[in-house]
C-alpha cells in the first residue's frame, strides 16, 4: 500500500478508536498483540481516553502520528490511585503496517507530563 494509503488507515483507525474499543474494532485495524496490550493497559488507567492527532506523516510502510493523548485518571498507576484529574499529554507514535494492518508500532509518551498531572510526581520549580 502507498503511504496515503497507510495514512488513511491511521486516520480512520485513530476516528474509530475514539468511540468504539471493541476486540472487532481492534481487529480490523491492529495485528500485533504488544499493542491491543498497550491499548488495554491505557484504557484500565484512562478509560475512555483518546488521541488527538496533531500530525500524521506516512513514508513506506510506517506512519508517524504525534498526538495529544487525553484522558481522566480513572484507574489506579503505578501505585498512584484514581485520582479522577483530567489530562492530557504529548505522545509519538510511529505504526508499520502490512496488508492494511498495524503489525508494528514503536512509541514514546511524555510519561513525566501524565504523572506530574495525577500528583505522583512534583513539578520542578
Amino acid at each position: 500500500m502507498s503511504a496515503e494509503n497507510n495514512k488513511a488507515i491511521i486516520r480512520r483507525h485513530l476516528e474509530d478508536f475514539r468511540t468504539d474499543r471493541s476486540p472487532a474494532m481492534q481487529d480490523k485495524y491492529i495485528a500485533e498483540d504488544e499493542l491491543k496490550q498497550h491499548i488495554a493497559m491505557y484504557e484500565s488507567v484512562l478509560p475512555g481516553y483518546y488521541l488527538a492527532p496533531e500530525d500524521i506523516i506516512g513514508e513506506g510502510d510506517r506512519v508517524v502520528v504525534r498526538a495529544t493523548v487525553h484522558g481522566v485518571h480513572n484507574g489506579p498507576f503505578m501505585g498512584t490511585p484514581p485520582t479522577g484529574k483530567t489530562v492530557a499529554f504529548p505522545l509519538i507514535i510511529i505504526y508499520r503496517l502490512a496488508e492494511g494492518k498495524i503489525v508494528e508500532h514503536w512509541m514514546l509518551t511524555d510519561m513525566i507530563a501524565f504523572m506530574q498531572q495525577i500528583g505522583a510526581m512534583e513539578v520542578a520549580a
